[in-house]
């Protein structure tokens, strides 16, 4: 009875095994036997037993188009083995679940316009395919290699799409997940959603795009639940400049609920993580690395942000929590590191300048963090009168000219600066700020009882 068992076994792994050997091989026209049974045992149409010519020179989306509609009516998935397919202007049914051979298949765009669009669906699946904007001409309706609109479950897994003339994907009024996936070489962003439905982005490459990263927006400030975490992101341009609106690893804008987590994102020409009037953000575990401006901002009207555990080696500023004068309010910032920060920016700014390593305004709890080597300031807290319930309090602020610069101009409201650790600041741990005046000694030294609102007390100057 065991021999018996042992060789059907054998059996068994042989034919998987062969199935296996076929499809890295490469398609043959008409193809074999084991890829049929691959594709049966999925469940799926094989698009080449339908006409669909792997490697064929000419245009092939009005036979790829027909297969997708017969798969839709029957709600089956469609199979299309390794080889290239040049399509052009395809518009997606009501019912998509389109697999390929991870690295093997590829859908490259004939440039007749648009390559991929999806409207009103209710399904579209893609996985396992190279999706290949070829760097080829776009029409102006287009916005990305990939345009999705009122979906509510798109699922793209285990994909590359490369080379797109625009956003390689853009999404709008979309739930659904965009996961385990590369995404190069797109002209704008690498993921453009907005005004989404439920949309997680997790576990994903996004790297050499020219305009920006993972972007998360809404017509209108709203709730929007995305969630983005585990990615790589690396190498963000700023092709079309500004100071802040191209060029970020993560753009969140209008967008409240996100969550942005355990992601790694380096050398982007702006910021790692922007946050512009993106209420009830969370900002947790990321490591933000050679941001070229400010690493992690919310800012503008928001309301509720929680910015904790991150890494932030090489940006101009660490964490800025600022824009109470628009309503920007209502943060914690804890246990962020803070390193290798610099002066030099993209742009030539205003004050308090570049070289700050936490800037916050209002109604915000600042703990646990550790600095080291602001060059111009460790924290700068409040800005003129925009200063109101800060409290700063168990941080290590190392190794540069000032520790602290907090505003005592007329107006600000009850902040409290407790029991800090300051070491070797060449100008003092916490000096007093009319906008970008010094106009105090060091209060770590010498009190602050000249100022009703303001607490200073319990920190050590090493």
């Amino acid at each position: 009875m065991t021999a018996k068992l042992t060789t059907t076994r054998r059996g068994f792994l042989t034919a998987a095994c062969g199935v296996g050997l076929t499809l890295a091989g490469g398609p043959a026209r008409g193809q074999s036997s084991d890829t049929l049974r691959f594709a049966e045992l999925r469940g799926s149409l094989d698009a080449s037993s339908l006409g669909l010519r792997p490697g064929a020179s000419d245009d092939q989306s009005r036979v790829l188009s027909q297969i997708l509609a017969q798969a839709a009516a029957d709600r089956k998935p469609v199979f299309l083995p390794p080889g290239t397919y040049t399509v052009s202007n395809l518009t997606l049914p009501a019912f998509v679940h389109l697999t390929g051979v991870q690295g093997a298949t590829r859908l490259a765009y004939g440039g007749e316009g648009y390559f991929l669009l999806g409207e009103d669906a209710d399904h579209l699946q893609f996985s396992g395919l190279i999706i290949d904007g070829a760097n080829r001409w776009m029409a102006d309706f287009a916005s990305a290699a990939i345009q999705i609109r009122r979906t509510g479950r798109v699922l793209i897994d285990d994909c590359d799409i490369l080379g797109s003339r625009k956003h390689a994907i853009a999404l709008e009024a979309c739930g659904g997940r965009i996961s385990r996936s590369t995404i190069t070489g797109a002209a704008d962003a690498g993921l453009y959603s907005v005004e989404a439905t439920g949309l997680r982005i997790t576990d994903n490459d996004v790297a050499d795009c020219a305009n920006g990263g993972v972007l998360v927006h809404r017509w209108q400030s709203g709730a929007d639940h995305t969630i983005v975490t585990g990615n790589r992101i690396e190498r963000i341009g700023a092709r079309s400049g500004g100071t802040g609106q191209y060029g970020n690893g993560i753009n969140v804008f209008r967008a409240g609920n996100v969550l942005i987590a355990n992601n790694t994102i380096r050398d982007c020409a702006f910021s790692a993580i922007r946050s512009n009037s993106g209420s009830d953000v969370q900002i947790v575990g990321n490591q933000c690395l050679a941001s070229g401006e400010t690493a992690i901002y919310s800012e503008f009207s928001f309301e509720g942000a929680v910015v904790a555990d991150n890494l932030v080696d090489g940006a101009t500023t660490g964490v800025s929590i600022v824009n109470f004068d628009q309503g920007g309010r209502l943060a914690t910032v804890s246990g962020n590191l803070i390193r290798n920060l610099t002066i030099e920016g993209p742009y030539r700014t205003d004050p308090p300048g570049f070289g700050v390593g936490i800037a916050a305004e209002a109604d915000t709890a600042v703990t646990g963090n550790v600095i080291e080597a602001a060059p111009r300031f460790g924290m700068v807290i409040g800005w003129g009168p925009y200063l109101r319930n800060v409290l700063v309090n168990a941080n290590i602020v190392r190794n540069g000219p000032v520790g602290i610069a907090v505003s005592v101009v007329d107006g600000v409201k009850a902040t409290q600066i407790s029991n800090n650790l300051f070491q070797d600041m060449s100008e003092g741990a916490i000096i007093g700020y009319r906008w970008a005046d010094a106009v105090t000694g060091d209060l770590a030294r010498d009190g602050a009882e000249a100022f009703d609102q303001l607490s200073v007390t319990g920190n050590t100057v090493g």
